[in-house]
């Protein structure tokens, strides 16, 4: 892995293009490749890194890559993904505007089955791979931020934040960056019949917050 110092000197300053922006995107994936900073990198899963145009204004921060992320490469392509492209369609959000990734690249997961099974991502993963995403947000500087789930609003905004205090409020995130914590749709799919379709509604109704602030953006 390239030291971290390298890759500070080789971010594009604040004015650079979408094409400069989009090769420091690709410099910073290349050597996110061989993370090891954490025991989920010798775990034989795929690093999973962002995914969007380099001159995207909006990102969304996920938690992590599930098993669909981790095969395919590309962060929400799973049922998690398919519930948050019916909630950007909503919203009116196209997200092939957007850039979206997570605050862990790689697969957090319980071995058993052909599968596995998903799990929350430790805190000392999430501060393994802190760099990687302070490395994104520097290099994409986004307009505004949206947190999927309590650890990406975590990684955001700190660890005293509330996600059941305080999401859906829009706040000031890194270098004062308009951000809003919501649910992460893995959430909202587990969720039982009796609070199912609240739950729910509550996720597209801050993603539909989030498409009328993105609009005004112009």
């Amino acid at each position: 892995m390239e030291p971290r110092a390298r890759l500070e000197a080789d971010a594009p300053a604040g004015g650079a293009g979408p094409e400069e922006r989009a090769e420091s995107l690709a410099e910073l994936c290349r050597a996110a490749l061989g993370c090891r900073d954490c025991p989920l990198g010798t775990l034989g899963t795929r690093t999973v890194f962002g995914a969007g145009p380099a001159d995207a204004r909006l990102l969304l921060v996920g938690e992590a890559p599930g098993f669909f992320e981790s095969q395919q490469g590309v962060p929400f392509v799973g049922p998690s993904g398919q519930l948050l492209n019916e909630a950007l369609v909503q919203a009116g959000i196209p997200r092939h505007e957007i850039y979206v990734t997570n605050a862990v690249k790689h697969r957090p997961f319980v071995p058993g089955g052909r599968q596995g099974r998903n799990r929350p991502p430790k805190q000392s993963e999430v501060n393994a791979c802190r760099q990687w995403l302070e490395r994104e947000l520097a290099i994409l500087r986004p307009a505004m931020l949206v947190c999927l789930g309590a650890v990406a609003a975590r990684a955001i905004l700190g660890r005293d934040f509330k996600l059941t205090a305080q999401r859906g409020q829009w706040v000031d995130g890194p270098d004062g960056c308009p951000t809003l914590a919501t649910l992460h749709p893995s959430y909202v799919m587990i969720q039982p019949a009796e609070s199912r379709d609240r739950v729910r509604a509550t996720f597209f109704e801050d993603l539909r917050l989030v498409g009328e602030r993105h609009r005004q953006l112009g």
